[in-house]
């Protein structure tokens, strides 16, 4: 029966997961939130699920977009004179944008798991980054557009973008909204931000589940429904995550991203009604 009960959550999650990641709300604020909603502790496994679940959503853009990916590959040597089109400057660009990314995570991901991890941070988190993402789109989504006539992301605006991608190692602000932000700044199109926030999310999330596996000891010291949970959770995490990725994409095209921030805050002000009222 416990193992039921666990796969069930596994199964609650891997959805959550796979709808938010993308979305400039926050998966992570949302596991957390929903983790404890479930009745689960946040302990290093549960730490370690939830990054191991991501790669199920990276997993939806890697099909999703499996010919720009294996276009790059295909051409990753560059032809003489046109390094700038090969599939070896598409991951140099996605390099560049980690680089800030790695750095703060390696300084301070420890400390905002053990401090920002919790439901109250989460919710502050929420409701202040939806109220950034309004006065950013505000401010930079109507600017004449700085890209160029080959729709490439340059190395200048990558390393903005990766400056901004600092503020998703705090749990609540969003991986995807914090890359968009940055794209803003940098002159690129909301949909152009956000398709790079996904190629973007690819060595970064799969670095980080290894990271959080090789700090839990491997996947050999977990029990049958540790791993039948983490099955379960991928698999509903991936297959949400391809049913959004493509209608979130369609949805920038045409409108703006100010519902999702009005989202973020109804959400941080529900989770603090509950704090406040003992019911959470």
């Amino acid at each position: 029966m416990q193992t039921l009960l666990f796969a069930l959550q596994s199964f609650v999650l891997g959805i959550v997961e796979g709808v938010t990641e993308f979305l400039p709300i926050s998966s992570t604020g949302h596991l957390i939130v929903f983790e404890r909603l479930l009745g689960l502790t946040h302990t290093s496994y549960m730490e370690m699920y939830t990054y191991v679940i991501q790669l199920g959503a990276i997993l939806a853009v890697v099909v999703l977009y499996h010919k720009k990916i294996w276009k790059t590959l295909v051409n990753l040597i560059p032809k003489k004179g046109q390094f700038t089109k090969s599939g070896l400057s598409f991951w140099l660009v996605i390099v560049v944008a980690c680089i800030p990314g790695f750095i703060a995570t390696m300084i301070f991901g420890d400390v905002a798991d053990q401090y920002l991890s919790n439901q109250t941070s989460v919710a502050i988190t929420l409701f202040l980054g939806g109220i950034l993402m309004i006065v950013m789109e505000n401010i930079f989504r109507k600017k004449r557009h700085t890209i160029d006539r080959d729709n490439r992301v340059l190395y200048k605006q990558a390393i903005i973008i990766g400056i901004f991608q600092c503020l998703a190692i705090i749990p609540g602000m969003s991986r995807s909204a914090s890359t968009i932000m940055g794209g803003w700044v940098a002159g690129l199109t909301t949909p152009m931000a956000a398709e790079f926030s996904f190629f973007l999310a690819i060595p970064v999330m799969i670095g980080m589940s290894l990271l959080k596996i090789i700090k839990i000891g491997g996947l050999s010291t977990l029990t049958s429904p540790e791993i039948i949970a983490l099955i379960i959770g991928f698999i509903t995490a991936f297959i949400s995550a391809l049913v959004v990725v493509k209608r979130f994409i369609t949805y920038l095209q045409k409108r703006p991203m100010r519902p999702f921030a009005v989202y973020r805050m109804l959400f941080a002000v529900i989770i603090i009604g509950l704090v406040l009222a003992g019911l959470f």
